[in-house]
């Protein structure tokens, strides 16, 4: 399958670099199958960074018959359910160690920030922040959380948008 990774920079050899920002699933090397997702955020990552940055989309090969296999644990999350939101809250609180080698599931963007908040400070429950995030199109994610498992992406090419 066709993975897609938004950035500023082409990334050829992915590594899992160390963050200020809590991410959903924690630290790791993010990437989604929907490439238009992938183009929105390169975009957002070069307006972060300022005028002189690209827009560049960097895409790989990868064998999903290993999201199935014993070789990773891997977590996937088929809908956005209370574990998705209790799994996303616990890593955007706090760097987070899960025993996962690889993370999928609904992507909760910065669009979706104010109603993540609005849970994390008690406003809204659990039903009532699903109800709402399900009204979104949620694309995919899916985190690669240790070197062995990101040797298993196979770079194919980028680009500047």
């Amino acid at each position: 399958m066709k993975l897609y990774h938004g950035g500023t920079e082409p990334v050829q050899k992915p590594m899992i670099i160390e963050t200020q920002r809590l991410l959903d699933f924690g630290k790791g090397f993010y990437v989604t199958s929907n490439q238009e997702q992938a183009n929105r955020w390169a975009m957002i990552k070069q307006n972060r960074n300022g005028s002189n940055a690209k827009a560049i989309v960097s895409v790989y090969e990868f064998n999903e018959i290993l999201f199935n296999q014993d070789k990773y644990k891997v977590k996937s999350f088929e809908t956005a359910n209370e574990e998705w939101l209790d799994f996303i809250a616990s890593n955007r609180r706090d760097f987070v160690n899960h025993p996962y080698d690889i993370v999928k599931g609904a992507v909760a963007n910065d669009t979706l920030y104010a109603t993540l908040l609005l849970y994390e400070t008690g406003v809204l429950s659990k039903q009532e922040t699903i109800a709402r995030l399900k009204v979104h199109k949620l694309f995919d994610q899916i985190s690669f959380h240790n070197n062995s498992v990101l040797n298993e992406l196979k770079f194919i090419e980028s680009y500047q948008l």
